[in-house]
């Protein structure tokens, strides 16, 4: 009997040790740090398809929100813990892709994550000139300037209809006119940055406006509605960012589909941890353990 109650003491210590390890294991990928698996090539050369990365998730802070809704595909709200630096210029971050559906629809897709580098901040007014990233103030180099000068040579080669697809910029509209070579100026938005309501406004802003407000922003007749509503100016609530991938020829980035929300960053990409050749299926150990810059 003594043997008895020992080996049940001894199963059930071993099982609430099991327990506590798998609630700390939850614990640090909730609120810690996470790994992402790198699908493409459109962070190369500094992140190559098969490497997996350590993303610190304390650095911005963790998030919290109804992960059981979101697995669901229902919208969510987020709240941010506070984190322990900022959103830098030129920092790898890693987040929920906010188009999921339509590139003109911002919503949340908690299995859709992607990587790019933040290349302009809440208040900074960005641009592309010549195919170079430039913001407005900021003299250091943005993104893969390489590789910018690169995409632009490319275009340059090829003939207008196949360059057509690649030079179509956010926010597609004819009179506007932006391309992935010459873009802007755009202000990002930070929160309480107010704006005036006119046609112009309300095609670079009409997306993350109806996310925040859950109303649909139009234009007629010379005015602007939100809702039933008619504005005259719009107020931000959030903070947006400007994301680009370091190989420009082959990224679906902001250019693309426009400014992500604060809640959708999930943390900064630190260090490769794994790296599998996906050709060879080869462990690239050079790589292991490699600072993300």
């Amino acid at each position: 009997m003594k043997l008895l109650c020992k080996w049940l003491d001894c199963g059930m210590n071993t099982f609430l040790l099991g327990c506590g390890m798998a609630v700390l294991w939850v614990l640090l990928q909730v609120f810690c740090i996470t790994s992402f698996y790198i699908p493409t090539d459109s962070m190369e050369p500094g992140l190559l398809a098969g490497d997996v990365v350590l993303v610190n998730k304390l650095a911005y802070g963790a998030r919290l929100f109804n992960i059981f809704k979101a697995a669901n595909g229902k919208q969510v709200d987020i709240c941010r813990l506070p984190g322990m630096v900022e959103v830098e210029r030129n920092d790898v971050v890693v987040f929920n892709y906010p188009c999921p559906q339509k590139w003109r629809k911002i919503e949340m897709d908690l299995m859709q994550y992607y990587v790019k580098r933040c290349v302009a901040l809440p208040g900074d007014t960005f641009r592309i000139e010549g195919g170079r990233y430039k913001v407005v103030g900021f003299d250091s180099s943005l993104g893969c300037v390489d590789a910018q000068e690169h995409f632009k040579k490319m275009l340059s080669e090829y003939g207008p209809v196949r360059s057509a697809s690649l030079l179509r910029a956010y926010p597609g509209d004819s009179i506007i006119g932006w391309t992935t070579l010459d873009f802007g100026p755009f202000y990002i938005p930070r929160a309480s940055d107010s704006v005036s309501m006119e046609m112009r406004t309300v095609k670079l802003y009409k997306n993350v406006i109806e996310w925040e407000q859950k109303e649909q922003l139009l234009c007629k007749e010379g005015s602007t509605y939100l809702g039933d509503s008619l504005i005259k100016g719009y107020r931000f609530r959030k903070n947006y960012y400007f994301m680009a991938g370091d190989r420009v020829e082959n990224s679906k980035d902001s250019r693309y589909w426009g400014l992500l929300p604060e809640e959708y960053i999930v943390g900064k990409a630190v260090r490769i941890w794994k790296s599998v050749d996906k050709r060879t299926d080869r462990v690239r150990w050079n790589r292991i353990f490699k600072k993300i810059e």
